[in-house]
């Protein structure tokens, strides 16, 4: 076993637990926050994937086995979502040895990601402008049962399935507004429990065609293992604690400024843009919830504390 009580090693583990924090208090995925911040730590790019795929895949069971027990997973659903995505998840490690020698494999990845990273923080955006919609909207629950429409679902189970492989990016992202998008009626607690379930082979396929192709990081893997899983634990506990609307408007600003970043570039244009989603986003988002009946700038109104409360409600009906 290699020394991993070394100073990058604990940079690692602090870093993991951090982001294991955010992902419990909001749920959005760890791996569009953990790559790239393993990245900036000095991390070969194709070695932070690897590795954040084959801890994800151990983190992402534990989620997935409570709502399991619930009984909160639509399974067809899963299925159909499953079969679209292992296959192309898994290929992904492949699709990136094939683009040369290790220097064109880090520069396509670290492209891919911050691809991956930009249209990770649109599809957020998006997400909470639907969530928004659905609490405004009443957010019911649906009465009449849903019907699973195959081949869109394993289309979108191909597309999620190959940027994860790629990027380790966009299994709680992509996934889960297609899903919103494609099944509308599909009550929230289900919809989280269904992307849950499907994560965990999506991811563990993923994490074997890394492991097959370059292996592990061993003083990588084990402090994002023993760093995010009490973060995770810690961030759910304080999620009723904390604004979650705030924490996700900053989340996919700092997507897309790291995405940028990524793309290369500039600096300078990185920090007006940033100094202007600062400072015009709040207004932008408080304009959008005014046109659904909301109070510009009442986070306690805001759409996932709302939701939250909807699907317990739902799942102790």
């Amino acid at each position: 076993m290699p020394d991993i009580f070394t100073t990058a090693a604990l940079a690692v583990l602090c870093v993991s637990f951090g982001v294991g924090i955010v992902v419990g208090l909001t749920g959005m995925g760890g791996g569009a926050l953990m790559t790239p911040a393993l990245i900036f730590l000095g991390i070969n790019p194709t070695a932070a994937v690897a590795n954040d795929l084959v801890s994800a895949s151990i983190t992402k069971s534990v989620g997935a086995g409570v709502h399991w027990r619930s009984g909160s997973p639509n399974l067809k659903l899963a299925a159909y979502l499953i079969a679209g995505s292992v296959p192309f998840a898994f290929a992904g490690a492949f699709v990136i040895d094939h683009f040369g020698a290790a220097k064109e494999q880090e520069d396509f990845v670290r492209t891919a990601i911050g691809c991956a990273l930009l249209f990770t923080a649109a599809t957020y955006t998006f997400r909470m402008y639907i969530q928004l919609r659905q609490v405004t909207g009443g957010n019911e629950a649906p009465r009449s049962e849903m019907v699973v429409r195959p081949i869109p679902t394993l289309l979108v189970g191909m597309v999620g399935g190959l940027l994860v492989g790629v990027t380790s990016v966009g299994s709680g992202s992509l996934i889960m507004v297609a899903l919103l998008l494609l099944y509308p009626t599909l009550s929230a607690v289900k919809l989280v429990g269904t992307d849950l379930v499907q994560a965990v082979p999506l991811v563990l396929a993923a994490a074997i065609g890394h492991v097959i192709v370059s292996g592990v990081d061993w003083e990588v893997l084990i402090p994002l293992v023993i760093g995010g899983i009490p973060g995770t634990f810690l961030g759910a506990r304080m999620a009723n604690w904390v604004s979650q609307s705030v924490i996700r408007r900053g989340i996919v600003i700092v997507l897309s400024l790291t995405g940028l970043k990524l793309l290369g570039v500039a600096p300078e244009i990185i920090g007006m843009l940033g100094a202007a989603f600062l400072l015009l986003g709040p207004l932008a988002w408080g304009f959008v919830r005014q046109t659904r009946g909301l109070p510009a700038f009442d986070n306690n109104s805001g759409a996932w504390r709302v939701t939250h409360h909807a699907d317990k409600h739902q799942s102790n009906d």
